[in-house]
C-alpha cells in the first residue's frame, strides 16, 4: 500500500487494538429489539499483527534502518 504513513499505521493498529478490547468484553448483545454483534477476533487479531509489521517496518526505515547489509571480507596472509 502506498502512501501509509507512521502515524496512519499506529494510528489504525490503535484501533484494531481497541476493537480486540471491546471485542473481549461480549460478542454480542441485545437492547430492546436492536442487536448488536461484533467482527470475528481471529480476523481483527489477523488485522493486529498487519498493522504492528507496518508500524515496525515503517518506524525501522525511520531511524535509518531497514536494510540488510552485507559485507565481503577477503582476508589475507602476508
Amino acid at each position: 500500500m502506498a502512501g501509509i504513513t507512521y502515524e496512519k499505521a499506529v494510528q489504525h493498529l490503535e484501533m484494531w487494538l481497541g476493537a480486540e478490547e471491546a471485542c473481549a468484553t461480549g460478542q454480542s448483545y441485545t437492547i430492546g429489539t436492536r442487536s448488536l454483534t461484533r467482527a470475528n477476533l481471529g480476523e481483527i487479531r489477523s488485522q493486529i499483527e498487519y498493522w504492528n509489521g507496518w508500524v515496525t517496518k515503517l518506524k525501522r526505515k525511520e531511524n535509518g534502518g531497514g536494510r540488510n547489509r552485507i559485507y565481503r571480507v577477503v582476508p589475507r596472509d602476508f
